[in-house]
């Protein structure tokens, strides 16, 4: 199953930037930038990335954002997750970015997102992976802090086609955020929202109602709920879950009790993602293959979580028919 999983068209639609800076680039960065880390090998760094829940992973994934300055630091940054997406046939990925973990240290929002989407428009023409870019809201930041964020991306909406939310899920409810979700959809933003990883059911609704959110973002506590999966079946609402990071992250025990292909089975509409990969052990082929292994999963099976991703992308309407097809036409042929 792993060679079929290797060679399967795939769609990234759960993917932080930030959090695909692997240890042996943050100290390259680091010693170009002068910037003092407090670890001495990549190995120490990977030593540390042993997490008890959320909030224990966000204090040294935002220590790491430190080293990335200047724009070739970003440009650097998402060209080696790009190198990553071919070696695992990943076609397209629409990828996260935090500006506020960014201009919070006085890097310009410019300097991010021109690095950013310089690696992406290279990837197009030269890798032939296509992409798009979501900014998120940091959370526990206060509104006024997302407001003046949202107002700086106003000028790049040609490069941005949505805004998002993420960090601490306990304490930020999605309510938080309701006027700056109204004043991106106001400016032409598409939505998504971080709800149900740490967070209750009761946010996953709050992110579809009050957000007005075209996806959620993990949303595995949705089954705490029947009536809510039932109507994220009936309504299709893409769930993109990462499997290796919920495990990393304890929101489930062991991959064999993670709930994905139960809410596959359910009719759901769900996708497999990396999430934060240089932190949580995986990419894509391996959050494929972890959730293939542990849950017995059948080609098709596998394959309908690409249909899923494709299904939940922000695709050209074309675009996705061919994909689809050849999705379809590889799991056949295999």
């Amino acid at each position: 199953m792993n060679e079929f999983v290797r060679q399967l068209p795939k769609v990234e639609l759960h993917l932080h930037i930030e959090g695909s800076l692997e240890p042996e680039l943050m100290f390259e960065l680091a010693h170009r930038n002068h910037i003092e880390i407090p670890f001495n090998s990549p190995e120490e760094v990977k030593q540390a990335y042993q997490f008890s829940n959320l909030q224990s992973f966000l204090d040294i994934y935002y220590q790491g954002a430190n080293v990335l300055v200047h724009e070739q630091d970003f440009f650097d940054l998402t060209w080696a997750y790009l190198m990553r997406c071919r070696e695992d046939n990943v076609v397209h990925t629409e990828i996260f970015f935090d500006p506020q973990t960014h201009t919070e240290r006085g890097i310009a929002f410019e300097t991010v997102v021109n690095g950013i989407t310089r690696a992406l428009d290279k990837a197009n023409h030269e890798l032939n992976i296509s992409s798009q870019l979501i900014m998120c809201f940091l959370r526990h930041l206060d509104e006024a802090s997302a407001f003046q964020t949202l107002q700086q991306a106003i000028p790049f909406k040609d490069k941005i086609i949505a805004v998002g939310l993420d960090s601490s899920e306990q304490g930020h409810p999605p309510e938080k955020f309701a006027r700056v979700f109204e004043k991106a959809i106001e400016e032409g933003f598409l939505t998504v929202a971080h709800a149900g990883e740490e967070g209750s059911a009761q946010n996953i609704w709050d992110a579809i109602e009050l957000l007005k959110t075209s996806r959620i973002d993990h949303g595995v506590r949705c089954s705490d709920d029947p009536h809510l999966v039932e109507t994220l079946a009936q309504q299709q609402v893409p769930l993109t879950v990462c499997p290796l990071s919920n495990i990393k992250l304890k929101v489930f025990e062991t991959m064999e009790q993670h709930n994905i292909a139960e809410l596959l089975r359910a009719g759901l509409c769900v996708t497999i993602n990396s999430d934060d990969p240089a932190y949580f052990g995986g990419y894509m082929n391996d959050n494929f293959n972890a959730v293939a292994n542990a849950h017995q999963l059948s080609k098709k099976e596998l394959a309908q979580f690409s249909i899923n991703a494709i299904n939940a992308s922000f695709i050209a309407p074309q675009a996705k028919e061919d994909l689809i097809s050849s999705v379809w036409q590889y799991t056949e042929s295999h």
